[in-house]
């Protein structure tokens, strides 16, 4: 089927690929949506489905993904703004600086961080089906290899000594938050698991 995904990183388009490859999917025209205003992931994956839905073709189907990372020492930030945690156009490594310098002297439990993932899907008819994962793991004090994007180099997922960054795409696959939500997703639309939170 043909899904049309309401973002504008280029890493989530690819990442999202890999794990739904029996879905045709392509990203979509992001302008004229507005600026993230949910107060929760889901929010904002909702928020980017109906945008969709109103903007793409009406057989296509459409697919709005929010995801990010909390930090328990910074209070579940950055959160919803983990893309624009050190200003709106900042790049992935000025918002990993931004992480490390404000998690400057924090040690133990603080540390302790997830990746947090929501996907939600419209069909051309109007179903809704919704998928949630998340990664449970630690923030390192400095960042480690260049695989992924975003905050990998600086995660260490629960019972790994490296980072995302360096343990890479393949492992992401099995194993990422977004991996967790895209399973999820999968299984909702090939059981009927219709949501009833979107609407």
């Amino acid at each position: 089927m043909r899904v049309a995904l309401v973002s504008s990183n280029p890493g989530k388009l690819r990442e999202l690929k890999a794990l739904l490859p029996e879905w045709e999917l392509e990203a979509l025209d992001t302008s004229g949506i507005a600026e993230e205003a949910g107060a929760t992931f889901f929010e904002n994956a909702r928020g980017k489905a109906l945008f969709g839905r109103r903007k793409a073709p009406a057989a296509t189907w459409v697919l709005g993904e929010d995801s990010g990372l909390e930090v328990d020492g910074l209070g579940g930030a950055p959160g919803i703004r983990s893309a624009r945690y050190a200003g709106p156009d900042a790049t992935d490594a000025e918002n990993l600086r931004r992480l490390l310098e404000q998690l400057g002297g924090v040690s133990g439990d603080s540390r302790r961080a997830r990746y947090v993932c929501e996907l939600v899907l419209l069909s051309p008819g109007g179903e809704a089906y919704r998928g949630q994962g998340t990664l449970e793991g630690a923030i390192a004090e400095n960042p480690r290899g260049s695989g992924g994007f975003g905050y990998d180099p600086a995660f260490v997922p629960l019972g790994e000594t490296r980072t995302v960054g360096q343990l890479g795409d393949e492992w992401k696959r099995s194993h990422s938050h977004r991996a967790a939500a895209a399973a999820a997703l999968r299984d909702a639309v090939a059981e009927g698991r219709t949501s009833q939170d979107v609407w």
